[in-house]
């Protein structure tokens, strides 16, 4: 792999830019979202753009008459870059920056950028350099003269710049490099994964669109300490905390990564084996920011990138968050999920009916088991403690009397011959 040059960051300026088709899609708000997007790779904004098509461009993105608005726009406003909200393909990003004499970017590039940014753990490093050269391997001929330059700002993290003697040989070479690191981490996770099995803890993955609060839920809840900001995609890597529940059933919480309307696919892919806790938790804990305008496409993104991953015929629990915050006219309401509740994870308004209702939940997949225990089996009782939850515990002349909630795998070896009840 040839070495990386150097790079000193500075500040961008630089001009948003849309096309609207007419689909339907509010392309005001998602300019907005990219605005954010900018923000958090460490860009400014000085002025947005949106053009209306019957459809985009397939070779510039934008007409010609708009490119030459943007050009004057470039000059007085004294931009550094443009960033297109799509994905533009090798020739639409090659012939715009000829055509504007600027750096061009697009939202899966700045997307990238964060990602690059925010990534900690080796996972997360090995998921977003995959998804960064997959992206640049496909526009490689076309992004020649621009990854010559030497600069800074948004697409220049991760990877970083490389010299021109960097060929599509190379990068693939790299890739099936962090394909096969990533394989081994799929493996540490799923053999982590089928201990937890094992030991029958219940697992709940907390989802929702990126800023929702899934991070201040999880902190709020397990004291996990993480990293909790007013930035989109504030946390990158997954974390897994042990809840104990109010009545002493514990359970695993599992963040996972924020979604985000146009999420680039390369990410889809590098992050699914992450994304998949989702599709092998038992609980879906669905954040929702209640107090965004937002809201509905929000849900919507997220139930969507969820069939993406082929997660289905999970309980869904929405979570209204940010209800300090929630305008006095909004209707909540969520007719894919099974249940909902209102909280702040902020304030921790609303956090113990939640867990309640994760209890409830978690009571209704158990079995109730009622058993008189002798003394030299106590020791049951402790397994029933750690993965069940204990309603009762006496002590007679003849032994223990237990009443419980059980998982349904463990009855059998928890039960004996002896009589249930299945409430």
């Amino acid at each position: 792999m040839a070495e990386l040059i150097e790079l000193k960051e500075i500040e961008e300026k630089v001009i948003l830019t849309a096309v609207s088709t007419g689909d339907g899609t509010d392309v005001s708000a998602s300019l907005d979202e990219l605005e954010e997007l900018v923000k958090t790779a460490g860009a400014v904004t000085v002025d947005k753009v949106i053009q209306n098509r019957e459809r985009i461009h397939p070779g510039t993105y934008l007409g010609k008459g708009k490119i030459e608005e943007i050009r004057e726009r470039i000059f007085l406003l004294g931009a550094t870059g443009v960033v297109c909200d799509d994905e533009l393909s090798p020739a639409q990003m090659r012939n715009l920056e000829d055509a504007l004499q600027i750096k061009v970017m697009d939202r899966t590039m700045v997307i990238l950028d964060i990602f690059a940014a925010r990534a900690t753990t080796r996972e997360g490093k090995i998921q977003v350099e995959l998804a960064q050269l997959k992206y640049r391997s496909a526009r490689l001929v076309g992004l020649r003269s621009s990854l010559s330059r030497l600069g800074g700002g948004i697409g220049t993290r991760g990877p970083g710049e490389k010299k021109l003697e960097i060929d599509r040989r190379l990068i693939h070479d790299r890739i099936s490099v962090l394909k096969a690191d990533l394989e081994d981490v799929k493996r540490h996770r799923e053999v982590a994964r089928q201990q937890r099995d094992k030991n029958h803890m219940p697992v709940a993955a907390i989802v929702g669109y990126t800023n929702a609060g899934k991070s201040t839920l999880l902190n709020r809840l397990t004291g996990a300490g993480i990293l909790a900001e007013d930035k989109l995609f504030a946390t990158l890597d997954p974390t897994t905390r042990n809840l104990s529940l109010p009545g002493g059933q514990q359970i695993l919480l599992t963040d996972t990564v924020g979604f985000i309307r146009k999420l680039p696919h390369h990410l889809i892919e590098a992050f699914k084996s992450t994304l998949e806790e989702a599709k092998y938790s038992d609980i879906i804990l669905h954040v929702v920011d209640c107090s965004n305008p937002q809201m509905e496409i929000q849900m919507h993104v997220v139930y969507e990138t969820l069939r993406e991953l082929g997660v289905t015929d999970k309980i869904m629990v929405t979570v209204f968050n940010k209800i300090d915050a929630l305008r006095p006219d909004t209707t909540l309401k969520d007719i894919s999920s099974d249940y909902q509740v209102r909280i702040s994870a902020r304030t921790g308004e609303g956090i113990d009916e939640l867990e309640n209702l994760i209890e409830s939940i978690l009571r209704s997949r158990r079995i109730y088991l009622e058993k008189v225990y002798s003394y030299k089996d106590a020791g049951k009782i402790q397994q029933i403690r750690k993965y069940g939850q204990l309603l009762k515990e006496e002590y007679q002349e003849d032994g223990i009397l237990v009443n419980a909630y059980v998982p349904a795998e463990l009855f059998a070896g928890l039960a004996g011959s002896q009589d249930f009840f299945d409430e």
